[in-house]
Formats: C-alpha cells, sequence, structure tokens
C-alpha cells in the first residue's frame, strides 16, 4: 500500500493543515505534470502519468478528514476499519431527525412532481423554499459534531509527535481514531443526503 502521507511528505497525523497540503501537491504535481512529458518517450510518459495519478489519489485522500483517518488506520493496524451500519448512540437523535427531515422532503419532492394546477405550484414554491430553510439549518447542525471532532484531531497531533518512533512507550489511540472514522462517515453520509435534497428542492 502506497503510504499518501510519505508521497506528499507530510508527517502521519490524524489532522494536516489543508494549506500546506495543497501548497505541496501542487508544487509535486507541477513537477509530473502530464503536458511536461510531451514529447518524451512512451515509458516515461506512462511513468510520469502514474506518478501524477498517485499524487493526486494522495491530495484527495488526505485532505479529506474521514478518507486521512482511514488510510491513517490502515497503515497502522495493517487493515482499513470494518464498515459498522449502525450509527454510534451520540448521533443516534440527530440520525433520527435528519431521516424524518429527508423522508419529509421525498414525499414533499413526489407531491409536487404531481401538481398540475398554476396555482398548487405556486403553493410548491413557497413551500420548497421553506423546506430549504431547514434543510440548510440542518447542514449547520452537522457542522457542529464535525467541528468538535476535527478539534479533537488537531489535538490528538500532539500524542502522535509523542509517540515518535515507538521508544516513548505513548501508546496510540487507535481505538479512539476509529470511532471518530465512523463518526465522520456516518456525518458526511448524512451530509450528502442532505445536499442531494438541497440540489433537487432548487431545480
Amino acid at each position: 500500500m502506497t503510504d499518501y502521507f510519505t508521497l506528499l511528505q507530510e508527517p502521519r497525523r490524524p489532522w494536516l493543515d489543508v494549506e500546506k497540503l495543497k501548497g505541496k501537491f501542487f508544487q509535486f504535481s507541477a513537477e509530473v505534470h502530464p503536458d511536461r512529458s510531451h514529447n518524451a518517450p512512451e515509458a516515461e510518459k506512462q511513468a510520469t502519468n502514474e506518478r501524477y495519478q498517485e499524487l493526486n489519489a494522495a491530495y484527495n485522500c488526505l485532505r479529506d478528514p474521514k478518507e486521512r483517518l482511514r488510510h491513517l488506520l490502515e497503515l497502522e493496524c495493517g487493515a482499513a476499519p470494518a464498515n459498522i451500519q449502525q450509527a454510534p448512540a451520540q448521533l443516534m437523535d440527530l440520525f433520527f431527525e435528519i431521516g424524518q427531515a429527508c423522508k419529509a422532503v421525498d414525499v414533499f419532492l413526489a407531491e409536487k412532481a404531481r401538481a398540475a394546477s398554476p396555482l398548487l405550484k405556486v403553493k410548491f414554491l413557497e413551500d420548497g423554499l421553506n423546506r430549504l430553510d431547514e434543510l440548510n439549518a440542518m447542514q449547520q447542525k452537522l457542522r457542529v459534531p464535525v467541528a468538535a471532532l476535527e478539534e479533537e484531531l488537531k489535538a490528538m497531533n500532539t500524542v502522535w509527535e509523542s509517540a515518535g518512533d515507538g521508544a516513548s512507550g505513548v501508546a496510540l489511540p487507535l481505538r479512539r481514531l476509529e470511532e471518530i472514522y465512523r463518526e465522520l462517515s456516518f456525518l458526511s453520509r448524512w451530509t450528502a443526503q442532505i445536499q442531494e435534497r438541497v440540489a433537487q428542492l432548487a431545480m
């Protein structure tokens, strides 16, 4: 498995400065951009293209907190975290709230699609704007636990630095890291579900 942290010369940490990461990615990818090897022999062009794709994959993985944690756990534990279908207990209330909001929007969109009367269409337009506001408020609510988890990841960097090469005897909090990964997985999935319905309401 390719170590994306090493590839982009980043320390193996739960939290990274995304702006610095972007700068490194632009620097390294500019050196191997396919346009630079346009007149090179075919083998060199292929190698350059593969390197460029690998840098893209590394950047896209490390810039996303959830994907970064999955990759970090794979590197540290030798395997990807197992998928869990049930939302963590501390997110269950939010899970039900989002489920109800999405279901209500789905019913609304189905009714709107069947509406033929111009008067009904105007009413659906007004109702749609209200539902859009509700979904936007739900997105704001989702950002709260995401921000809290991101702050926890920033604080975890200190533990990784203390652990160093393992000689210090400091244990990495891998179990908690996996819990955060799962929480972020659910939160990002719910965010995507809401964004999908926001897009449908905006049509």
